[in-house]
């Protein structure tokens, strides 16, 4: 194996160790997000759980984010919690940088 080779396998180890972490971390911010927003909603215990669980399923109906903003900014309206989409992408731009903290710090 020639150095190149070494040196490509290594980014190719690196990109997939990357991408995995980077999958974790919205996970976690999508449960945190989740309670965040069950919270908001008046949820406790089991049911802001089971809230928080449908927040992360709803990440996978489409790439990005909009899924997951678009499931809360519904439900908040439902329930008429007082939240500006800033607010919400805030928090949500937030709570990724405390996964990806967590995450790093094997938490």
């Amino acid at each position: 194996m020639t150095t190149f080779d070494k040196r490509e396998e290594g980014f190719e180890k690196k990109f997939a160790i990357d991408e995995e972490q980077r999958f974790k971390a919205i996970a976690r911010r999508n449960k945190l997000f989740g309670l965040w927003a069950a919270e908001k909603l008046g949820k406790t215990g089991a049911d802001a759980d089971s809230y928080s669980k449908e927040v992360v399923l709803a990440d996978f109906e489409e790439p990005g984010d909009e899924d997951v903003f678009r499931k809360v900014r519904k439900d908040f309206d439902a329930k008429g919690v007082a939240q500006s989409d800033q607010q919400i992408r805030k928090v949500m731009e937030d709570l990724l940088a405390a996964a990806v903290a967590q995450i790093k710090a094997g938490t």
